[in-house]
């Protein structure tokens, strides 16, 4: 967990106030980190620093918009300041319209993406400033299965984690070809069960919800966590949907168009109506227009499910290729042993064919 001083480890978690960002945070630590917590409600952040806390713990709770580079850097230098040298920088913040393309006003769509792929951007290069002089740190971009495949309804989420990934990409190549020991992985996540979905702008006739299957938080912490400890992995896939996305997008994209355009607007929305009061993030936090503290679960807790074998096979690849090979081989020797003990050809009967036919 620390370095060869062994001090905690360091590490700033973005849209940490609810959600995945809160579940991280958490699981961070549980294992006795040092967590900058950085999220723009009040109300919020100030509950996660108390669950930080309790789980063992030290918080550095910082208001900040992500969209605001200047503020990013500055909460950089704090946290340099007041907690020692970053060693992980997760980006997990982001911001996101529910409605068809053509209701997505122009400073909508911008704001999203100031805050959904900037945001990244930003911390990321604040991470960057500090870690690359030192040649060590760990940047987790917190991806989805969405960067790689549109859904409708969800355009603006799906452009930023496009753009993301994207940029991901090219810094990862930028350094390897600087040979630094600065690691930089992205991680895809399914739909999750997180308060999003009860703060959203939407312009949905019914209440927003992720697309099946649903996965707790704490499945994502988990493999966000393990991605920090086993960065050279370009990227990770967690659910069995994500999996099943990817594949599916690859293999057979416009099959999957047909699909999503059958499927996707009744599996994003609940039964009953969107509430009329409902509060929306995109400008200004929730918690801080109502007061409340929106924690890390949303309300599919009923529908949700806190395992994924998927995850568990990605994080054991290298178990499960092995044991492949081994199946293989076992394989390959019982055909073997098995053909070394069958019957010779009956050779005197092939003589005897040949005689009768002659």
């Amino acid at each position: 967990m620390g370095n060869k001083q062994h001090r905690p480890q360091i590490v700033v978690v973005t849209g940490a106030s609810a959600g995945i960002g809160r579940a991280t945070a958490h699981a961070f630590a549980a294992r006795g980190a040092a967590v900058a917590l950085l999220a723009r409600g009040a109300r919020g952040l100030e509950a996660a620093a108390e669950e930080v806390r309790t789980a063992g713990g030290h918080p550095l709770p910082i208001g900040v918009d992500v969209s605001d580079p200047e503020a990013v850097e500055a909460a950089a230098t704090r946290v340099e300041r007041e907690l020692g040298p970053i060693d992980i920088w997760v980006n997990a913040a982001f911001s996101t319209v529910f409605a068809p393309v053509q209701e997505v006003g122009a400073e909508e769509l911008e704001r999203v993406m100031r805050v959904t792929y900037l945001g990244f951007v930003h911390g990321t290069q604040a991470a960057l400033r500090r870690m690359a002089p030192r040649d060590h740190g760990t940047i987790v971009q917190v991806g989805s299965a969405l960067a790689h495949r549109g859904v409708p309804l969800q355009s603006a989420y799906c452009a930023a984690k496009h753009a993301i990934q994207g940029f991901h990409e090219s810094l990862r190549c930028e350094l390897l070809h600087d040979r630094s020991r600065v690691r930089v992985t992205m991680v895809h996540l399914p739909g999750v069960n997180t308060p999003q979905f009860s703060w959203v702008l939407s312009r949905l006739p019914r209440h927003p919800q992720p697309m099946p299957p649903i996965y707790q938080p704490e499945v994502a912490a988990r493999g966000i966590v393990y991605a920090a400890d086993h960065p050279r992995r370009r990227q990770y896939w967690v659910g069995g949907s994500t999996a099943a996305t990817l594949i599916g997008h690859t293999f057979a994209p416009g099959l999957l168009d047909r699909y999503l355009a059958r499927t996707g607007y009744s599996s994003q929305q609940m039964s009953q109506p969107r509430g009329p009061h409902q509060p929306t993030n995109l400008w200004d936090p929730a918690d801080d227009i109502d007061g409340r503290d929106y924690g890390t679960h949303g309300v599919f807790d009923d529908q949700a499910t806190n395992r994924s074998a998927q995850l568990w096979a990605s994080q054991h690849h290298g178990l499960l290729t092995a044991a492949g090979a081994a199946a293989g081989a076992l394989v390959c020797a019982l055909v073997l042993r098995s053909n070394r003990h069958a019957s010779p050809p009956a050779h005197g009967a092939a003589r005897t064919v040949r005689r009768t036919t002659g």
